[in-house]
């Protein structure tokens, strides 16, 4: 890992009516628009679902990171998230977000240990720890 600090560059283009077209250097573009909840068409990208995804996408990150360094096996991690956006006071904002991980192992894991590094990625998700809304986190392991 390189030293921190790390900075990450997006660029967002858009004309007075459409989708918006985010770049970041190699990457491909994507397409984003606002959510059916906001007008939007509902067939793209929207910047509160691309906030949601980062979540669980962090959280498996930051799993597949803690489980190696600790030596746990494991075949397949499922996670989804789920943001709530609603007012706080004047403003309104993501208030509560919920992460659901599904975690299989194979026979003959301990299955507390895989519990606790579950727990212990929701803990040290740099997306979750850069957001102010709660966190919760519901998990299942299962033995394939």
């Amino acid at each position: 890992m390189e030293s921190l600090p790390h900075k990450y560059q997006v660029a967002a283009n858009a004309a007075n009516e459409g989708n918006v077209i985010l770049t970041a250097g190699q990457l491909a573009p994507i397409t984003s628009a606002g959510p059916v909840q906001f007008d939007g068409p509902g067939d793209q990208w929207s910047p509160e679902e691309l906030l949601v995804a980062a979540v669980a996408d962090c959280f498996i990150l930051t799993f597949r990171a803690i489980a190696k360094f600790n030596g746990l096996e494991w075949t397949n991690l499922e996670c989804s998230a789920t943001g709530t956006l609603d007012k706080d006071g004047r403003k309104t904002c993501f208030t509560a977000f919920e992460v659901n991980a599904k975690l299989d192992v194979p026979q003959g894991t301990d299955t507390d240990k895989a519990q606790k590094l579950l727990e212990k990625s929701e803990q040290s998700c740099l997306i979750t720890n850069s957001l102010t809304a709660a966190v919760t986190l519901q998990t299942e392991v299962t033995v394939s």
